[in-house]
């Protein structure tokens, strides 16, 4: 199974950065994953082009991996990035680490949930070390 793994300083450096939003990694059965604040698994997208403006997920696909959205007036800083996605009808920004958009899956009901680890082969927790 294909997992993203990057350095834990990457990550913590989110919670410096100015208006972004807090993250945090979780102890799960996948391993130590990238979550937000609330504990809630985040997720990679293969079809996503690393580095691109725009979200390749969109339509019945963003209604099922929410995007990690990012808060208005949130600027790029460091690894992180913001990338455009057509959400509830309005082009928003969503937040990017490496390059890869952040998403949410909507069959993890809990903090810690990895459910969607693996769906169709494209979709991935973001391993930590």
């Amino acid at each position: 199974m294909k997992r993203t793994i990057l350095g834990l300083a990457a990550v913590l450096a989110m919670a410096t950065a100015a208006n972004a939003q807090a993250v945090n990694t979780m102890s799960t059965a996948a391993g130590n994953v990238l979550t937000d604040a609330n504990g809630m698994t985040l997720y990679i997208f293969d079809r996503d082009e690393v580095g691109a403006s725009a979200s390749a997920c969109s339509g019945n696909c963003i209604n099922n991996w929410p995007p990690f959205l990012a808060d208005e007036g949130a600027a790029a800083h460091d690894d992180w990035t913001l990338v455009d996605v057509e959400h509830e009808g309005a082009t928003k920004k969503m937040w990017a680490l490496q390059g890869r958009p952040l998403y949410y899956w909507m069959g993890d009901a809990n903090p810690g949930d990895t459910t969607g680890d693996g769906v169709g082969g494209v979709w991935h927790v973001v391993v930590v070390q």
